[in-house]
């Protein structure tokens, strides 16, 4: 089968090699699934750089969140066993974790229902409470994890604020149904943000840059306000002053949606059944940006590792088939 390798540590599009492998063998307790979409996750290029908490044994196929199908023909989700990731034909995964995909998408949509909207839902909904008529305030709310907080927001009936980084961004923001958009470029982000709240700041502040992004959420953070932390996209890993949280009363929360597949699997499948039906009403529909055969994997992955990229792009080996039987 087709399949990308990492070999050595380092840039997607440097490190990420095309390879004919044999298929993968599952062990006990896994299926083998036939890879229908992968959906390109910004943990796949610091897996890359051998940044990420989690170090396969190289070589390894990245590729972390698919839509599969197994051998008697069922549509799943799946977050692939590594080092038999979903950048291939195809993965291996755990049987006992596998998900039902959402009739009302497709598959690299459903694909996008996973890690994204499950991280989204548990960070908003179990960690901070997030109330109908509450501001949510999103950090790269273009992005394949912001849009989905973005979504969720509007579908809990909170009012949202979505930073972003440029006007290509701050139009894709307006389409998620953002009801205030910062453009962190041209615009000083504290002062938009007093003004957009009366100064009262927002109630739940939803972070996966880190860094400057934290800074300004520590300063914009409503009283009994809750910041939620997710990541570091930014590369680097802010050093909350707790002072600070004393004195304006607000709450820092971290969410770390991977602890729940051994804490409590029982809520990753009420979470799904959750978000099964908002995307079966409309209320939430992943952003696929882009689609590419399984030959723009690489260039895929340093486009995320770039935060040049909007939404989710997902891989489908079957695109570069079709191409190929047209060219034919």
């Amino acid at each position: 089968m087709q399949a990308w390798q990492v070999h050595e540590n380092g840039e997607p599009i440097e490190v990420m090699r095309p390879a004919e492998t044999a298929q993968p063998t599952p062990g006990e307790g896994q299926v083998l699934l036939r890879v229908r979409a992968a959906n390109v996750n910004f943990p796949d290029a610091l897996m890359c750089r051998g940044q990420y908490q989690v170090r396969p044994p190289l070589p390894f196929t990245p590729g972390v969140e698919i839509c599969g199908e197994t051998e008697d023909g069922r549509r799943v989700i799946a977050n692939p066993v590594l080092p038999y990731g979903g950048f291939a034909e195809y993965a291996v995964a755990d049987a006992a974790a596998l998900l039902p995909a959402p009739e009302a998408l497709d598959d690299a949509e459903a694909a996008a229902l996973h890690i994204g909207y499950q991280t989204g839902w548990f960070g908003l909904h179990r960690r901070a409470r997030l109330e109908a008529g509450e501001t949510l305030l999103v950090h790269a709310a273009a992005g394949g994890v912001g849009s989905a907080a973005v979504q969720l927001g509007k579908a809990a009936g909170a009012r949202v604020i979505g930073v972003v980084g440029g006007p290509d961004k701050a139009a894709v923001a307006r389409e998620l149904g953002c009801d205030v958009v910062i453009d962190r470029r041209d615009e000083d982000v504290i002062a938009a943000v007093k003004e957009a709240t009366g100064g009262r700041g927002a109630d739940v502040i939803y972070d996966p840059v880190g860094g400057d992004a934290y800074t300004q959420s520590a300063k914009t953070v409503a009283f009994e306000g809750r910041i939620v932390v997710v990541g570091f996209a930014s590369g680097t890993v802010p050093s909350p002053a707790l002072n600070h949280a004393l004195v304006k009363n607000y709450s820092i929360l971290g969410l770390h949606w991977g602890l729940y597949g051994t804490k409590n699997p029982e809520l990753i499948q009420h979470c799904h059944e959750q978000l099964t039906e908002l995307a079966a009403r409309g209320a939430v529909k992943p952003l696929i940006s882009e689609r590419v055969p399984l030959a723009g994997a690489a260039a895929a992955v340093q486009r995320v590792a770039d935060g040049a990229s909007t939404g989710r792009i997902a891989v489908v080996p079957s695109l570069e088939s079709l191409e190929n039987g047209a060219a034919a």
